[in-house]
């Protein structure tokens, strides 16, 4: 008989690192030994991480080497969250999303990569599609005088607007993306569904939010919002989510997908997730 009661594993389901494509803040001679010592030294320690940037993977990939080699030995799960700007105007910027990819397929990056290279972006005359190359060629197109390909790619992202309608649509179309990738959207205003206030555009708004799996707000008004939402489908669970770092029940031993549909609802800072029940239960 288990006397114990339940355990919470601490998750950080967006943080970027050192070289993220946009404002990448992280400075001193070495920035990546900085920043992996102050994982490691984090009081609950974290045990599940998502390593976000926009449009690519080489920071997650440098994590999942350094683990490799040693460092941050106490994190069970690591994943990425790709984030991508929408073609929706929002109060300070444009929509973001976040997708989070299970890492369980041993070929989960060449699967993603192949879903963005389905999503295009029309400017200058031609048509640039989600990749690393098309990125760095449409920040160059963007701005002539950029010649160095790391900043070509940093104005390329910022360039790039993915169209909601389209990645519904690849989505829609990918038996692989249906089981392999949960759909986050911020709740707040700058880059989030609160900030497409416009009327005209409340239609738009509501069917990003139908169509996120997960809804990152930081504030009480967002939480309890989300809480009392009389209007969601049934056929879906309101499940919490402590933002920005989730402390989340179970071994994550259960699977990427399934792990994360389990999270407390008693935190004072926290996410609210639309997730199956029959994943939830």
């Amino acid at each position: 008989m288990v006397n114990r009661g339940s355990e919470w594993r601490r998750w950080e389901p967006h943080i970027h690192a050192p070289g993220t494509v946009l404002n990448n803040q992280f400075g001193g001679g070495d920035p990546w030994g900085s920043y992996l010592t102050t994982l490691e030294g984090l009081t609950p320690r974290i045990e599940a991480i998502a390593v976000t940037d926009y449009y690519v993977t080489d920071t997650y990939e440098e994590v999942l080497r350094q683990q490799t080699a040693g460092r941050i030995p106490d994190v069970q799960l690591i994943f990425p969250n790709i984030e991508v700007r929408l073609d929706v105007a929002a109060k300070s910027g444009f929509v973001n999303l976040h997708l989070l990819i299970s890492p369980e397929d041993p070929d989960h990056l060449a699967e993603v990569r192949r879903i963005l290279t389905r999503l295009q972006f029309n400017a200058h005359g031609d048509r640039f599609d989600c990749t690393r190359e098309d990125l760095i060629r449409l920040g160059k197109r963007a701005d002539q005088t950029i010649r160095d390909d790391r900043a070509a790619l940093a104005h390329g992202a910022t360039q790039f607007k993915v169209s909601f309608t389209q990645l519904r649509e690849v989505f829609g179309e990918s038996d692989w993306a249906k089981k392999n990738i949960l759909i986050a959207v911020a709740g707040g205003a700058g880059d989030g569904t609160s900030g497409v206030s416009q009327a005209a555009d409340a239609t738009l708004r509501q069917e990003i939010e139908k169509f996120s799996h997960i809804i990152f707000a930081s504030s009480q008004a967002q939480r309890e919002f989300w809480l009392g939402q009389p209007s969601l489908d049934a056929h879906f669970s309101l499940l919490i989510k402590d933002w920005p770092a989730t402390d989340l029940r179970r071994d994550l031993s259960n699977g990427f997908m399934t792990d994360l549909a389990f999270a407390p609802t008693s935190s004072s800072n926290l996410a609210a997730a639309r997730i199956p029940l029959s994943q939830a239960l």
